[in-house]
């Protein structure tokens, strides 16, 4: 029954829904009444704290303390640690996640950042750019020794973000990306592995055999890591044919590609 359930909540996902919430939920309501009534039990006619409009949560009861696994968790970490062991002259960011890697490079050193959304809050540490990456920004030629793009270029074209459709669009902001950075600066490059599909609009999976590709004219790789279907990380992993052929045994992983311009 358990695994069914899993199942069906993995198709649901495809459309925007989780189960496992409104479960938990439904789980923690009667802990929440039974403390409510607790706690108003202890307070008695004390006036120091009162009580103020209902804000039930009911599910962080059943959850971890903290997530530690998952592409964004293990990527993020792995690529501001690399940075900080490389201290670049500049480093530029394009589209990835702000709350997360670009915060983690920004607690110790200035970056750049491009996102083809609007960003209005300021930072120190971070300055942003409104761009479209699919389209070479001209004044960027050659801008920078080192640049990230982790989880991102796999929407490019695909109008999630009220970016244009374009159907080549990776293969475009790839060709821009390898452009910005000088010749022998490092590009430190996340993105989905697995069977290649395009999942609409959400994602591309890529291939690895194809990334290799299509970064080959542009880079040298130097570093290959990998997190698998399960959230693991598997840092520094010699890509054999075998592994390559069936993408490191994922379905939907994601490769952390450490790339030395040509």
């Amino acid at each position: 029954m358990k695994l069914l359930l899993e199942k069906v909540n993995n198709a649901l996902g495809y459309v925007g829904v989780n189960l496992k919430i409104p479960i938990r939920n439904l789980k923690g309501l009667p802990f929440y009444c039974a403390d409510l009534k607790e706690l108003k039990k202890q307070k008695g006619t004390d006036t120091l704290f009162p009580f103020g409009k209902t804000y039930a949560i009911l599910h962080e009861r059943f959850e971890e303390g903290g997530t530690m696994r998952g592409h964004y968790f293990h990527q993020d970490l792995h690529v501001a640690q690399r940075i900080a062991a490389a201290n670049p002259q500049k480093h530029v960011d394009i589209g990835s996640r702000t709350d997360g890697f670009v915060a983690h490079v920004a607690s110790f050193r200035p970056i750049e950042i491009l996102d083809i959304r609007p960003i209005d809050t300021q930072v120190k540490n971070i300055h942003f750019t409104q761009a479209n990456l699919m389209e070479l920004p001209q004044h960027m030629l050659q801008y920078c020794d080192s640049i990230s793009s982790l989880h991102a270029i796999e929407h490019f074209g695909l109008g999630r973000y009220n970016d244009p459709i374009d159907y080549w669009g990776y293969q475009k902001a790839l060709h821009n990306i390898a452009e910005i950075i000088k010749p022998g600066g490092v590009f430190y490059f996340g993105t989905p592995i697995g069977p290649q599909r395009i999942e609409f609009n959400a994602h591309r999976v890529f291939a690895i055999q194809h990334l290799l590709d299509v970064l080959s004219p542009y880079f040298t790789l130097q570093h290959f890591s990998f997190i698998d279907d399960a959230g693991n990380f598997h840092p520094y992993i010699h890509l054999t044919p075998e592994l390559i052929a069936n993408n490191c045994h994922c379905h939907y992983g994601c490769g952390v590609f450490e790339l030395i311009r040509k």
